[in-house]
C-alpha cells in the first residue's frame, strides 16, 4: 500500500515550483486525462496490500505525473518513535509516471489503470487540488493504515471533486466481514508481520465494514471504480471510462512464513505441556517455565497498555488479547521464582484462568477475533494456570 520514495523527495522539490506556475495559469487541456493506478502487493510488509496513485497526463502540455500519497521516510531520526507513538508522517510526492512503471518492473508488481470519466472542468478542479496538497506546507499527514492511507486519499478526491454527481455502487460487497478479516486475507496470518499486528491492535477492526471503509485498501478502490456510475446531464455513466493493464505480473501470493508463528508457538505449548504433565507426575514445579510463561505474557501486556493508553493508535484501545498478555504478569514473574511465592499469587492465578475462559466467548461472539497462531499458546497457558492452583497449595 505504501512504497519508499524518500530519494525522490529533494530532486523533485526542485522541480515542483517553475511547474506548478506554469501548468496553473494555463490549466489542462480537453485532451488530459485524471486516472487512479492501483498497483499488486510486494515483498515487504508494508507492500502487501498494493498501493493507490493517482496519474496526471496531457499530451498537450507535455505532461505525464504521478501523485503518490504513500512517502515516507525511514532514514527519519525519529521514525521508529513516531510510527510507535501513532503518529507517522506521511508525504504527498508528485514525480514523473515513468519512474513509477520502472519500479514495478523491477519489482514485478502487476500496475492497472482507470482512467475517470470526468469534465474538463473536473479534471482541472481535481488537478489544482492535487498542486495545492503537493505544496511542502500541505505534502504532509498523519497517516492511519484504516482510515487515511494512500487509497483512502484518492477515494476521498473524487468524492470531494465529483460531489453529488457520483453514484457510490456498493456491488463489490459480496460478504459481511470485519476490517481485520479484510486485512488477514492480505497479509497471511500465519506470519510474525501478521501476528505482530493481530496482538497489538484492538476490536475496533472486528466490526463489520462498510462498504466505504472497504477502500482502504487499493484493491477495493480497484473494484469500487469498475461498479461506480456518475451523473452527466442527468443520466449515469460508467466512472471509469477505461480500464488498461500497464505492467502484467502475477500477483504475488500471501504465504506462511517458513518457521511461521503457528510452528514456533506449537512446538513451545508442546514443551511446556510435557513440563506440567512431568511436574504433576513429579509433584514439583519448574520455576523457570513459570517465569518465561509470566514474564512474557506482562512484557506483551505492557506493550497493549502502552499503545491503548499512550500512542495515537485508532485502533489499538479496546484490546482483548490483554486476557493472555496481561500487564501485572511481569511482577508476578519475579514472585513464582521463589519455592513459597506470596498466598494471594494463588488467587491471582484463579483470576487468570477466568480470563482465559473468557477468550472462546470473546472470540465466538466476534467481539474480537484472535489470530489462531495463539492458539496452542491459550492451551499452554489454560493447562500451567490450572496446575498452578495445586503447585502453590503445596
Amino acid at each position: 500500500m505504501i512504497k519508499k520514495y524518500a530519494f525522490l523527495l529533494l530532486c523533485l522539490t526542485t522541480i515542483n515550483v517553475g511547474f506548478s506556475q506554469t501548468v496553473n495559469t494555463v490549466g489542462l487541456s480537453k485532451f488530459s486525462q485524471i486516472s487512479v493506478i492501483t498497483s499488486g502487493p510486494g515483498e515487504a510488509l508494508y507492500e502487501k496490500f498494493g498501493h493507490t496513485a493517482i496519474r496526471v497526463k496531457d499530451p498537450v502540455l507535455q505532461l505525464d505525473l504521478l501523485y503518490n500519497y504513500g512517502i515516507f521516510d525511514f532514514n527519519d531520526p525519529n521514525f521508529y518513535m513516531n510510527f510507535t507513538k501513532g503518529y507517522m508522517q506521511y508525504k504527498l510526492a508528485r514525480y514523473p509516471f515513468y519512474l513509477s512503471l520502472k519500479d514495478a518492473q523491477q519489482e514485478q508488481r502487476w500496475v492497472k489503470e482507470q482512467i475517470l470519466n470526468l469534465t474538463q472542468e473536473q479534471r482541472n478542479t481535481f488537478f489544482q487540488f492535487l498542486e495545492n496538497n503537493a505544496l511542502p506546507e500541505n505534502a504532509s499527514y498523519f497517516y492511519d493504515p484504516y482510515f487515511d492511507n494512500c487509497a483512502t486519499r484518492p477515494r476521498d478526491i473524487i468524492q470531494k471533486i465529483t460531489g453529488d454527481h457520483l453514484v457510490f455502487k456498493s456491488d463489490f460487497v459480496k460478504e459481511d466481514v470485519s476490517l481485520r478479516q479484510l486485512m488477514n486475507r492480505e497479509i497471511h496470518p500465519n506470519t510474525w508481520g501478521s501476528l505482530g499486528i493481530n496482538i497489538a491492535l484492538g476490536n475496533r477492526l472486528d466490526k463489520i465494514a462498510t462498504p466505504i471503509e472497504y477502500l482502504y485498501l487499493p484493491d477495493y478502490v480497484f473494484k469500487a471504480l469498475e461498479a461506480s456510475k456518475i451523473l452527466k446531464e442527468e443520466k449515469e455513466e460508467n466512472l471509469v471510462q477505461k480500464t488498461t493493464t500497464l505492467v502484467d505480473f502475477e500477483e504475488k501470493e500471501s504465504k506462511s512464513d517458513t518457521f511461521s508463528p503457528f510452528l514456533i508457538v506449537l512446538l513451545i505449548a508442546l514443551v511446556g505441556v510435557f513440563i506440567t504433565y512431568t511436574d504433576f507426575k513429579k509433584s514439583k514445579r519448574t520455576k523457570w517455565l513459570d517465569f518465561v510463561l509470566f514474564f512474557t505474557t506482562g512484557i506483551l501486556g505492557l506493550l497493549i497498555v502502552f499503545l491503548w493508553f499512550f500512542t495515537n493508535h485508532s485502533t489499538a484501545p479496546n484490546n482483548f488479547n490483554f486476557l493472555w498478555a496481561f500487564a501485572p504478569n511481569l511482577l508476578v514473574a519475579f514472585l513464582l521464582l521463589k519455592s513459597k511465592p506470596p498466598k494471594w499469587v494463588s488467587m491471582y492465578g484463579k483470576v487468570l484462568l477466568v480470563f482465559m475462559l473468557l477468550i472462546p466467548i470473546v472470540w465466538l461472539t466476534k467481539t474480537q477475533l484472535f489470530t489462531y497462531p495463539l492458539i496452542p499458546l491459550f492451551v499452554l497457558l489454560g493447562v500451567r494456570y490450572g496446575y498452578l492452583q495445586k503447585a502453590l497449595k503445596r
